[in-house]
């Protein structure tokens, strides 16, 4: 039995896209976060696994869903991807064999409309299959990543990532990231400046179009490597500003 998760947020425009392309899952459970738009009620048109909560960051979400899943093997995917019928295979495949207990998968991601092949970004293995009992989620608020104690393969058709479909959610993604990232730098204690900031923000442009070869991916790399750059320098800067903020606090 294989479970579906997914944790979603507003996410009418890709909701059902997602789920239609993993209907073949024994079970599809959807973790909502207080949508204001049609989402849960296209969830609702799929499976009566849908459930509305707060929300205390990525990890913890995720888990919270793994929780509710009752299959021997669970597929983590967002509302932004969706499942080719290769993979489908693929996945089924894989929940027959023994001796396995988790599967990296590689992700196709575009960036509004175009995919991109560089800049770390493929084939960007994630490991989303595993068995219920052997995995857990970790508690960050962004970035959060699957632990799976035993063994893993690897997966050779991709989870296709519609990353972002235009400039506004790119700057609407670039804000709500660099929030979350400097919140869960602050709460290690993290110390930063702005000089760091910019020079942080100049160097993920450089990496990203550079030495990852964003470059190669013409128009769009280059477009990318900004919203990179903005993305880490808006993190360091507003962790910044928090740090001043509990200084004039104590």
């Amino acid at each position: 039995m294989i479970s579906a998760i997914i944790i979603t947020k507003n996410e009418s425009e890709h909701i059902a896209r997602c789920i239609e392309s993993i209907l073949w899952a024994d079970e599809i459970i959807i973790l909502d976060s207080g949508s204001t738009d049609d989402t849960v009620a296209i969830c609702k048109q799929y499976t009566p696994h849908v459930f509305t909560t707060d929300w205390p960051g990525f990890g913890l979400q995720k888990q919270r869903a793994l929780d509710k899943a009752n299959g021997d093997w669970v597929f983590s995917i967002d509302a932004d991807e969706y499942v080719t019928s290769e993979l489908k295979q693929e996945i089924q495949k894989a929940t027959q064999q023994k001796g396995v207990d988790g599967f990296d998968i590689p992700r196709l991601s575009s960036y509004c409309g175009k995919n991109i092949m560089h800049a770390g970004w493929w084939p960007d293995y994630t490991l989303r299959l595993f068995k219920r009992e052997s995995g857990y989620f970790t508690d960050s608020p962004v970035h959060e990543k699957i632990i799976v104690q035993g063994t893993i393969q690897k997966f050779n058709y991709p989870i296709l990532h519609e990353a972002f479909i235009d400039p506004d959610e790119v700057l609407h993604k670039v804000n709500s990231y660099s929030t979350l990232g400097a919140k869960k730098l602050l709460k290690a204690q993290k110390k930063t400046n702005l000089p760091s900031a910019i020079f942080r923000g100049f160097w993920s442009f450089f990496r990203t179009y550079f030495l990852k070869l964003a470059i190669l991916d013409g128009q769009h790399g280059l477009m990318l490597s900004i919203s990179n750059a903005e993305g880490t320098y808006y993190k360091y800067l507003k962790l910044w500003l928090s740090q001043n903020q509990q200084e004039k606090n104590r």
